[in-house]
């Protein structure tokens, strides 16, 4: 672990986050909202057309991202297309507060392609942010992956309550006031950062292996953790009708952001001023996701009172894991890719947790059925991934060391 020296956050490193923790919460306050509103007395479907509606709605998102990824990188430009996504999204949150058909279509589809022009394109400028201070980028991302789990955080307990309180339609405004707002903090970022150009000296093959391992480590993180969090819910139930407890049941609902948003802002920290390697990270990550899978492992089908602290640091060590490896992957593109590509290339990111929550989706009955199996498969998985990137580093300090010694 190396002292970083001679480089620091630029304001824009704060708009961007701000900008986007808005956004984040005004688009998960509105999700939060939909179905509801698509059951509720005014649209009156019923439940399954309305979760097939969502379900459409959920899979454009990630085609409008590959739509925004292009304009962005071939024709309007990170900044104008982002702006033009929030305005589509804030756009579409008014139409949802007409009550019709019409009204919710059309809502929905300007949210979904705004959310889609906006996503790629803020991830994009923000990395640019780092391409001539790539020991920063880690830092960075880990502050901007924090404004997108508050913003959702508090959106979904915000927009929620007001929905809930005095009507959808008034849930809808407000979340499409958030958006708007979001405007206002890229408004006083500077565009001469646009201008950097990566500083990577790995060559073509280097660059294609290292996102790559990254992609297929992050990816089998994601697959991993949607499995695993069967028996984490499990046991969120379990543990919130312990009356001896005395802790609310929202609140146990809550508790993995809770403990994620203070470990994300603590490596924020750390990071800014200490830089580790990319496979370090990875290896960390894993480790990690080993020990909180492990613990989980120890707490029996039925837990009691004493098992809540086994726990609660199962889920610190998992928000660990995940501050380790979420960020990274971004980071890496903006490291190693070519940034006249990079926004197509962000937008083409989601397809690696998507494929391995395919792959394991097989297996879906199995660890439904059986949760402890699920624990069982990812400290497996993790650990071989773990043994994987020891034996990548070592190659790699081989390599390096051979390097060396030709060199001189």
């Amino acid at each position: 672990m190396d002292k970083i020296y001679g480089q620091k956050h630029q304001k824009e490193t704060f708009y961007f986050s701000l900008s986007t923790m808005l956004q984040k919460a005004s688009y998960y306050g509105l999700r939060a909202l939909v179905v509801l509103y698509m059951t509720g007395e005014i649209m009156q479907m019923d439940r399954s057309k309305a979760l097939f509606v969502y379900g459409w709605f959920g899979t454009s998102l990630l085609f409008s991202q590959i739509i925004g990824g292009l304009i962005g990188d071939f024709a309007l430009g990170n900044r104008k297309t982002l702006i033009l996504g929030n305005i589509l999204q804030a756009l579409g949150a008014f139409c949802l507060c007409i009550p019709s058909s019409i009204g919710l279509y059309l809502g929905l589809f300007f949210v979904a392609l705004g959310y889609g022009l906006y996503t790629p394109n803020i991830i994009a400028m923000f990395g640019k942010l780092y391409s001539s201070k790539t020991k920063l980028i880690d830092s960075g991302f880990t502050i901007f992956y924090f404004a997108v789990n508050l913003g959702s955080f508090v959106g979904i307990l915000i927009i929620g309550l007001v929905g809930h309180k005095f009507g959808d339609g008034i849930g809808f405004i407000l979340s499409g006031m958030l958006m708007l707002l979001s405007i206002i903090p890229l408004l006083f970022s500077n565009e001469e950062f646009h201008s950097e150009t990566n500083t990577s000296q790995l060559s073509l093959s280097n660059s294609i292996r290292n996102i790559s391992i990254v992609f297929l480590a992050i990816g089998l993180f994601w697959g991993i953790h949607e499995i695993s969090n069967i028996r984490i819910f499990d046991l969120e139930l379990k543990f919130s009708e312990m009356a001896a407890l005395t802790i609310p049941q929202d609140l146990w609902q809550a508790l993995s952001s809770i403990i994620f948003l203070p470990v994300c802002l603590i490596a924020f920290f750390y990071w800014s001023y200490y830089y580790s390697s990319l496979t370090s990270k990875l290896l960390l990550g894993f480790i990690f996701g080993i020990i909180s899978y492990g613990l989980l492992f120890l707490i029996p089908e039925i837990p009691v009172e004493k098992h809540a602290l086994i726990y609660l640091i199962s889920l610190i060590s998992l928000a660990i894991s995940e501050t380790h490896l979420a960020p990274v992957l971004y980071s890496s593109l903006t490291k190693y890719a070519n940034q006249k590509y990079l926004t197509t290339l962000i937008s083409l990111a989601f397809i690696p947790p998507k494929a391995f929550n395919l792959i394991f989706g097989i297996f879906n009955d199995t660890f439904y059925n059986n949760p402890l199996s699920g624990l069982k498969f990812g400290i497996t998985a993790m650990t071989i991934a773990s043994i994987g990137l020891i034996l990548y580093i070592i190659w790699e300090e081989r390599k390096h060391g051979e390097y060396l010694k030709n060199k001189n």
